[in-house]
């Protein structure tokens, strides 16, 4: 090993993280050149392909590698919290169920669909890839203050389209939609609130409706890094590199395939921080449709949005690294320079989606969390496959954890794999960086509603 590995889990996790692989993905890319120390597991921990999910591994900048699968196949993969000024006394379960049909008719979420904006996706597609959502605002997607509240500002300006392959550019008519796996909508509730100056600072209050999306970069992410994985495991070969797992293929930063799947991983994160802001810009529209008036009537202001799949350069104490994180979010502290002038003071928001049905957490990073790359969970973290989720969870078990949580009208049977069986403790997974001061828990959001698609293309 060239590089110490450093797992955080409190007693209740343990036991998921020793009967998996992820400690031994971890060694593996601990042992990879040019990997700076430590490499850091994620209190959601699970076992990925290459670097687990839940896995941070930083590179130097001048004679590290960057792989593929250690950024993973959905490519800024990313969660959006929006905020209203709606109490949740103003639904019940027929009004609820009103407002998911006006966002699934604006919406499409499951594998394979397509976007109901596909014309405007043929003729602005560069415009989206190359420009991020600055550019989407000025053909007037979204609100002009959107993009203050979005990680990197929506844009990474590195993407070249020339970098991309023809058939992931085939799949680009995704953009705007949802995809299947554990991605989401989900309307619900701030349930409580842990941290009174910054809910203030972030316009959350309690017991007033919230939107949470969660996709990324859908089949046109999934097919960048497909292409350059295999791109990679072949050049490793050349290069001589001693690499432990094929997951973890890799290739020297400024070799020219490094450039090159840096420059088109950034088009598939510009992709999806397009999508997320497309389908806040229809979500907008169906509250209108349901309620009336303009969209600012309700706020639907964006909170903000964080990225989890991707590899970025960033400077950390006095040195520059690429840090790769795959199911993992960047978390700044108080006062780092990378902050919207907003949240300056207190640092931005990272926000943890809990397994359909279990609650969501709102938190902020503390100033300790530079020793971990800035880097916090994502989420709650799968405990079974989606194979052993169908197999041990039936729908009457479901439903029951369900809880009352409504969601979109198929059946439930295509929920299984997504079942919060499958997951984590979500409360465990927060608490164990909040107990040590690594960050701080601001809100509790509680899910009223959820709208997934079928199929898995997480």
């Amino acid at each position: 090993m060239r590089a110490n590995v450093l797992v955080y889990l409190n007693k209740s996790l343990y036991k998921s993280f020793k009967e998996d692989q992820s400690l031994q993905q971890l060694v593996d890319a601990a042992s990879l050149p040019g990997v700076i120390s430590p490499v850091v597991g994620m209190p959601d921990i699970h076992t990925g392909f290459g670097l687990p999910i839940g896995g941070v591994m930083a590179m130097d900048s001048e004679n590290g590698l960057i792989s593929a699968g250690a950024v993973g196949m959905d490519i800024n993969c990313g969660v959006r919290l929006l905020r209203t000024n709606i109490g949740k006394d103003r639904f019940d379960r027929k009004s609820l169920r009103e407002l998911m049909n006006k966002i699934e008719e604006q919406v499409p979420s499951g594998v394979g669909r397509k976007s109901r904006h596909s014309e405007m996706v043929r003729k602005h597609f560069e415009g989206f890839i190359h420009g991020g959502v600055p550019y989407m605002l000025e053909l007037g997607i979204g609100r002009p203050e959107d993009v203050d509240f979005i990680e990197e500002r929506g844009f990474m300006p590195e993407a070249d389209i020339k970098s991309v392959s023809k058939k992931a550019v085939d799949r680009s008519l995704q953009l705007s939609t949802i995809g299947g796996g554990n991605h989401f909508i989900e309307i619900g509730y701030v349930e409580k609130v842990f941290d009174q100056e910054a809910s203030a600072v972030y316009g959350l209050e309690r017991e007033k409706i919230t939107v949470l999306i969660h996709t990324g970069s859908r089949g046109f992410g999934h097919q960048i890094c497909t292409d350059y994985s295999a791109v990679m495991k072949k050049k490793a070969v050349e290069y001589r590199l001693d690499i432990p797992s094929a997951g973890l293929a890799a290739v020297p930063i400024k070799s020219k395939e490094g450039i090159n799947y840096l420059t088109a991983m950034a088009c598939a994160v510009n992709f999806a921080f397009c999508n997320r802001q497309w389908i806040t810009d229809d979500i907008r529209k169906a509250f209108v449709l349901k309620f009336g008036g303009d969209n600012r009537d309700y706020d639907l202001g964006v909170v903000y949005d964080v990225a989890h799949n991707t590899a970025r350069f960033e400077e950390i104490g006095d040195r520059i690294m690429l840090v790769h994180r795959k199911g993992a979010t960047r978390a700044l502290p108080p006062c780092h320079r990378s902050n919207p002038d907003a949240y300056w003071e207190i640092g931005h928001p990272a926000i943890i989606p809990g397994s359909m049905g279990t609650a969501s957490y709102v938190i902020r990073a503390e100033p300790g969390v530079r020793k971990i790359y800035n880097s916090v969970n994502h989420g709650a973290g799968r405990v079974l496959s989606r194979t052993a989720a169908r197999r041990s969870v039936n729908v009457e078990q479901l439903i029951e954890r369900l809880n009352g949580v409504m969601v979109s009208g198929r059946s439930y049977k295509a929920y299984l794999d997504e079942a919060p069986q499958a997951y984590k403790d979500i409360e465990a997974v927060v608490d164990t960086f909040s107990e040590i001061g690594l960050s701080k828990k601001v809100a509790r959001l509680r899910p009223l509603a959820v709208i997934k698609g079928d199929g898995n293309d997480s």
